[in-house]
């Protein structure tokens, strides 16, 4: 058999083939043949076409070539004809992953802007209060393994946690914001390493573990030279691998301070459950124990487990009815963990989205779903249907 990689070309030269907001009908692959869009996927705008051009993004030929044909043909219609749809929360969480990932790259460049960065923060914060179950879910629903994005998705995930962890804790919106912000910069200079380091399916190299080591001093050093100033943020990113009583790096402290051990939680927590090549992601109540053990049973450990939920949205459970389903919201007031039925009591699949409060006894959550490998991917506009970010 040829493992021979597959001929590919530059995404410039078939632009004529995408439409800003359509579904993309080949792959767009890195300049390393990463993964970056899954086809079907959309390039939102000239910006996000112009960050997937500086990382050199291809396709592969005959895919290309295909649709080339196909267009030619007449089949596929204008595919420069403007698709006119307004922009849906998961469109825009999307279109938000390559504003982090221009954001990032300029810092790490020394070129950032310090409003550059605040547009970011803020369209963090702004799509994860218009949302918060919608971001958990695609938090725990990592189907495709984009390695090539997995800095970028990590510090989406990471600011996820932290903000909705805070918000439990009641920190004062000033000082959630600076966290929410570290969380989303804390690993600037090390973009490309996160993807390599996900993507290889052998430990770290011993470059690799200095560049580790290296990261917090360094990213924050990058943050100040971007114009950024808020200490506490600068404070959290450059100890946000401390641990209470040392034994973390890069200063081996033994007093971090609370922001910085709250980006250490969030960190490692959706650490553990995202997919790397070298190992599976771990179910998000193991990874909880994991961290409720590590933080000794801490108040900070528990505040997370409450804000992401027992059973976070995007979590596979099994009900008491027999059904299999996946959960689309955390409980709140007198409701229940809510979620929708994947499987019947038969154990085949059901026809529409029928919901479940598992507040009701005879829907109780039973537990998780061993089987969920098994399962489909469920695309998240499946469960939710058309979300909005100015709609809650």
């Amino acid at each position: 058999m040829s493992t021979d990689k597959p001929q590919t070309v530059s995404l410039q030269s078939v632009s004529d083939l995408i439409a800003p907001g359509a579904p993309l009908p080949f792959r767009v692959l890195d300049s390393y043949g990463r993964l970056l869009l899954a086809e079907g996927q959309r390039v939102m705008d000239l910006a996000q076409l112009k960050t997937l051009l500086e990382r050199g993004a291809s396709v592969i030929q005959v895919e290309a070539d295909a649709v080339r044909q196909s267009r030619q043909a007449g089949q596929a219609g204008n595919s420069r004809a403007p698709s006119g749809r307004r922009l849906t929360w998961f469109d825009r969480w999307e279109r938000h992953l390559w504003e982090i990932d221009d954001a990032l790259r300029e810092v790490n460049r020394g070129s950032a802007q310090t409003g550059q960065i605040t547009a970011m923060l803020d369209q963090q914060w702004m799509l994860v209060s218009a949302q918060p179950d919608a971001a958990l879910f695609t938090i725990q629903r990592q189907d495709e393994r984009r390695f090539a994005l997995y800095a970028l998705t990590h510090a989406r995930d990471a600011a996820t946690v932290v903000q909705l962890t805070a918000t439990v804790m009641g920190w004062p919106e000033a000082q959630t914001r600076s966290a929410v912000a570290a969380a989303l910069t804390m690993n600037a200079c090390t973009v490309e390493l996160q993807a390599r380091m996900a993507e290889q399916s052998e430990p770290p190299t011993k470059k690799q573990i200095e560049q580790l080591r290296e990261h917090p001093m360094k990213s924050a050093a990058q943050l100040r030279a971007a114009g950024i100033t808020d200490a506490a943020w600068l404070e959290a990113v450059e100890q946000h691998h401390e641990q209470t009583g040392g034994g973390g790096y890069p200063a081996e402290l033994t007093s971090p301070s609370e922001m910085a051990r709250l980006l250490r939680a969030a960190d490692v927590y959706t650490a553990k459950i995202s997919p790397r090549a070298i190992r599976a992601p771990l179910v998000s109540q193991v990874a909880a124990r994991h961290l409720f053990q590590e933080e000794k049973g801490s108040a900070m450990a528990g505040a997370l487990i409450k804000a992401v939920g027992v059973y976070p949205p995007g979590d596979i459970v099994k009900l008491a009815s027999g059904e299999v389903a996946i959960v689309t919201q955390r409980a709140q007031g007198s409701k229940g963990t809510q979620v929708a039925v994947l499987l019947g009591a038969n154990g085949k699949p059901v026809g529409g989205t029928a919901r479940r409060d598992t507040s009701d006894k005879a829907f109780a959550i039973a537990g998780i779903y061993a089987e969920r490998a098994a399962l489909p991917r469920v695309l998240p506009e499946q469960v939710y249907g058309l979300l909005y970010a100015d709609e809650t």
